[in-house]
């Protein structure tokens, strides 16, 4: 099987083609999401039309939906577990960015800019508990177990990511737990649960779960190889922000594997001195734009931008491969194209 094209032509319809087929019942996703911003805490509605109508891909979701048609179900709990895994997965992003210290969250302030960290920590709190609910509501315990596991997953994938924050030295077998623990361990629970609910085999189950996992990997390192290419305006926060937030990610692993010793010796003094800045409040400093752009010309130079793809194109390919023995179909169809748009998009 070979590698998913890149055409220019797909690049521009991917965004807006891709979920056609589950349209009508992502718009069933997005009211049964905001029928769970009821509190007495009004800021809990405020904060949640903040969030979600900020759009977004809706991937998750859309995988759960997709995943449970692949596997012959098309009945109203694929819904309610399409929004309990939209607000898990926007839980993870108030904390992320209070984390972070993120002021900007897909092109417009975040929570944590306009209403502070307590209230953006105590939002996503409120999040996670509405998901962990509607999940219990729909009574199924291998759904409720492979939630709670996520959550420690993508947990642990945070406290790792800070262990290793503003370290050189980091590996590509750390980089992996992290990005595993993060990004795959959700989208593989998407597609896990829509597999659980078509019924198929505990072997298809766990097919259709490795599609979502390597979908996830090669997501997240296109989301790594965008961060050196893409300017503010278009991903939506600021330009080299896991660089500036001493991320070692894999286009600067590529490139500290490729540099010489006086190469990586720069770029490890760099990283190490932006830990004094990690509090997001210091300006930037000169000497600090000039430091930081020479650590991106050398990424650039040791071509750790392509070879991030390439290796994302792998696990794209990984990801069609773990369905290929499914019927081809429409929703087959739009989970081969998910996987070519996780490495083609330019957001």
């Amino acid at each position: 099987m070979s590698d998913p094209p890149r055409t220019s032509s797909h690049k521009a319809s991917a965004s807006s083609d891709l979920f056609a087929s589950v349209n009508e019942p992502l718009a069933l996703v997005e009211h049964a999401i905001r029928e769970q911003f009821e509190s007495r805490a009004d800021l809990v509605e405020i904060l949640g039309e903040h969030v979600f109508g900020a759009g977004g891909k809706r991937l998750r979701p859309a995988l759960l939906l997709l995943c449970a048609e692949l596997c012959g179900y098309k009945g109203p709990r694929r819904v309610h577990l399409g929004a309990a895994i939209e607000m898990l997965h926007t839980a993870t992003l108030l904390h992320d960015d209070v984390v972070d210290v993120s002021s900007l969250r897909r092109g417009r302030p975040s929570a944590n800019a306009i209403w502070g960290n307590r209230r953006a920590v105590l939002a996503g709190d409120f999040f996670y508990a509405r998901a962990s609910s509607m999940v219990v509501e729909d009574g199924n315990p291998a759904i409720l177990a492979s939630f709670a596991n996520t959550i420690r997953a993508m947990s642990e994938g945070e406290l790792l990511q800070l262990e290793h924050s503003f370290d050189a030295d980091v590996t590509e077998a750390d980089y992996y737990r992290v990005i595993e623990r993060k990004s795959a361990s959700l989208l593989s629970t998407a597609c896990e649960v829509g597999a659980v609910l078509g019924g198929v085999t505990r072997s298809e189950i766990h097919g259709v779960a490795e599609y979502g996992r390597q979908l996830g990997l090669a997501f997240q390192l296109r989301d790594d190889a965008l961060d050196y290419e893409q300017g503010e305006d278009a991903l939506g926060k600021r330009r080299y922000a896991d660089l500036c937030e001493g991320k070692v990610t894999m286009p600067l692993l590529l490139t500290l594997k490729r540099a010489d010793s006086a190469e990586r010796t720069r770029v490890a003094q760099f990283v190490k001195t932006l830990v004094l800045r990690s509090d997001g409040e210091a300006p930037d400093s000169e000497a600090d734009v000039v430091e930081r752009e020479a650590v991106v010309a050398l990424v650039a130079r040791c071509r750790g931008v392509q070879d991030t793809d390439a290796k994302a194109r792998v696990h794209a390919q990984r990801a069609i491969h773990a369905i290929e023995a499914f019927p081809d179909g429409e929703a087959h169809r739009a989970l081969c194209q998910a996987a070519r748009f996780a490495v083609d998009r330019q957001l």
